[in-house]
């Protein structure tokens, strides 16, 4: 890869610099290389931040690189900061056998980004779990609803702004 595992690399530049044969950075930088906002290597792990905007385009072009299993997606609500909501993507790779993050950082004005389902049908639950417990929105998602609290709950539980006993 180019840095070993203990290295530390922090920032576009430093991955770019770094790690240039990495499968992920390498294929992001081919398709479009300013979706590629932010990343981090740290602990042998690789977050690549990406712009909201590109996460579909974004996945698509790690999938092709070899990226071929979705694990995860969750999200952080970082109240009051801005932007608000972080989202997580773990994917893993079987032919590269290693794993990457891609990150997207989300305004809470109106939260949205675009549904991942068709490139990973299993995103189809990650999703609508984080639709209904921080209330954002994935565009072109094809059943967005909520999937563990009840249909008629008024807001979204984990946001930090919450309240703690929930509405009364």
């Amino acid at each position: 890869m180019g840095a070993s595992q203990t290295n530390t690399l922090i920032g576009r530049e430093a991955v770019v610099a770094g790690l240039p044969e990495h499968p992920a950075v390498k294929a992001l930088l081919a398709s479009k290389p300013e979706a590629l906002i932010d990343a981090r290597f740290d602990r042998g792990e690789l977050t690549l931040t990406v712009a909201a905007e590109e996460i579909h385009a974004a996945a698509a072009t790690v999938q092709a690189a070899g990226y071929n299993f979705f694990e995860d997606v969750t999200a952080v609500d970082w109240f009051p900061s801005s932007p608000r909501f972080q989202l997580s993507y773990a994917i893993l790779s079987h032919s590269h056998k290693e794993r990457i993050r891609l990150r997207v950082m989300v305004d809470g004005a109106s939260p949205a980004v675009e549904s991942i389902t068709s490139l990973w049908p299993a995103a189809n639950y990650y999703e609508r779990e984080v639709f209904d417990l921080f209330g954002i929105h994935f565009e072109g998602h094809p059943n967005l609803r909520r999937i563990m609290m009840p249909d008629d709950w008024e807001g979204h539980p984990l946001r930090k702004d919450y309240p703690v006993e929930g509405y009364r």
